[in-house]
């Protein structure tokens, strides 16, 4: 093959990145720009569609730039996205009716709560995975068509169309309206079973068939681009945490990984069947490489990690870089007695809460704002144990190593705690943006820049790793007073949500 390099898009929470790879796994060039976080109300969240499209187009441009390549170098890009955040757009024009609402909105509360009045949080798990939560898309959808006008009659027709994050970029790119089995899989409309939107489903939420994008193999070229991917096939999309597990090589039941961005996930791979959890976690799927069989992944949602440390810089101004937080919680020995539950948008796995809202306790006259960034580590840690609590639970196999990717990666003092807290190694690959690399991996596939999965997984390598050194009586206390935390943060917000 004479192209040389594979892109790849991660159109994530906060940022877009395009990061393009030579045939060995490794980054070559990278670019990156943050988009902006929009919050009309409290708990509302969005995005400007059309600037993560502007921003895509310009770290596109200038990751090749960069490595002095263009299109023709360049076998394939694919797309890896945050999920769930619900864009609806004009076929015709190909403008967004209004702005992107995000995965971590919570305005659909009263409308999850009045579809579980028939049946329980539970309705339709059996059939899609979820429990009912303002996280997923379904509900996102039906408000905006009951709240702009003539949106559900353009949608009923087929006028409006929806898509997630990478459908958004791939008609921006190709013109087609595609998503894959694992972007779908975060809606609450596709059926696990058959891998298609369940009639049922959109009946139940009220979401019209004809707006809906074709579903189609993660791995699986969609359409050719234009512009400033000229003539380059676009054949690979994953929502960003199923992105992550296939960079990582997690390709045989029990592999797993947990990702650190915005929010925390760890999936495990559980094969060519779905598993119903009975400990608060998503069945979901995982890949699907072509036309092999999908493979199905058991996924522990934690909302909010990366964006504490936001959250400390932004708005309570404790650092002014993010990367600060590292030293400032190591210059104390511990959190004071202080924890941070940060519960910004319900609490996701294992308890799916929505009413919950984050709450820092057991402050004294002692606490200083290095014990409150500390607290904030820490919390990522327990959120990341009470999944891996429900994981073990589910699987009944306890926890032998995690491996871990993603931005906070970078920070090794979290990677000690969370080894701490878990009682169990954590290992970080040589690449640890992985959500980029399973993206790249998958287009590389589906156009025969890789051969199969084993040459994948021959990448993969052993960055850093960290052991436990904490006393066991301690983490015990520390984990008791960690679940009081956590009971303090139920209750806040009434069913009305917004």
């Amino acid at each position: 093959m004479s192209s040389r390099y594979i892109a790849a898009i991660d159109q994530g929470t906060t940022s877009s990145r395009c990061m393009i790879f030579d045939n060995a796994g490794a980054v070559v060039s990278s670019v990156q720009m943050e988009h902006r976080q929009i919050y009309p109300r409290p708990g509302w969240v969005e995005h400007d569609a059309l600037e993560i499209w502007a921003n895509v187009e310009t770290v596109v441009a200038q990751a090749m730039a960069r490595l002095g390549v263009g299109p023709a170098d360049l076998a394939a890009v694919g797309v890896t996205n945050q999920r769930e955040t619900v864009v609806l757009w004009e076929r015709a024009t190909g403008r967004p009716i209004g702005n992107a609402v995000v995965w971590q909105d919570t305005r659909t509360s009263a409308l999850v709560e009045t579809f579980g009045r028939h049946g329980g949080q539970d309705r339709f798990r059996d059939r899609c995975g979820l429990p009912l939560a303002t996280y997923f898309s379904g509900p996102k959808i039906r408000w905006l068509l009951d709240s702009i006008d003539g949106a559900r009659a353009g949608a009923e027709r087929g006028d409006i169309l929806f898509g997630t994050i990478d459908s958004w970029l791939i008609w921006k790119l190709t013109g087609r309206h595609v998503t894959d089995v694992t972007n779908a899989s975060r809606t609450m409309l596709m059926n696990l079973a058959t891998l298609d939107w369940d009639d049922s489903l959109l009946d139940a939420i009220g979401v019209p068939r004809a707006m809906l994008p074709n579903i189609r193999p993660s791995s699986d070229v969609y359409g050719v681009s234009g512009g400033v991917l000229l003539g380059v096939p676009v054949a690979s999309a994953l929502g960003d945490q199923q992105a992550a597990l296939f960079g990582q090589a997690c390709f045989a039941p029990a592999e797993g990984k947990c990702t650190y961005g915005t929010g925390a996930f760890l999936l495990v791979n559980t094969g060519e069947r779905p598993v119903a959890s009975k400990h608060g976690l998503l069945t979901t799927v995982g890949y699907q490489v072509g036309a092999a069989p999908a493979v199905y992944a058991l996924e522990g949602s934690i909302a909010v990690a990366g964006s504490l440390v936001q959250w400390l810089r932004d708005n309570l101004g404790l650092i002014s870089a993010a990367p600060e937080i590292e030293a400032l919680a190591a210059s104390v020995a511990d959190n004071g007695g202080c924890y941070l539950a940060p519960a910004f948008s319900g609490l996701f796995a294992p308890h799916w809460r929505p009413d919950a809202r984050g709450v820092l306790v057991g402050l004294t006259a002692y606490v200083t704002r290095a014990h409150i960034a500390r607290a904030a580590l820490e919390a990522v840690a327990w959120q990341t144990r009470e999944v891996i609590d429900a994981m073990a639970a589910d699987s009944g196999r306890p926890l032998d190593t995690l491996k871990v990717d993603g931005g906070m990666t970078a920070n090794a003092l979290l990677m000690q705690i969370l080894a701490d807290v878990l009682d169990a190694p954590v290992v970080r690959p040589r690449v640890s943006e992985t959500t980029c690399l399973g993206a790249a991996y998958a287009a590389g596939l589906a156009v025969g820049f890789w051969p199969d999965l084993a040459a994948l997984r021959a990448h993969w390598r052993e960055d850093a790793r960290w052991t436990p050194r904490m006393d066991a009586g301690q983490r015990d206390r520390d984990y008791g007073q960690w679940k009081k935390a956590v009971q303090r943060t139920l209750g806040w917000q009434d069913g009305a949500g917004a």
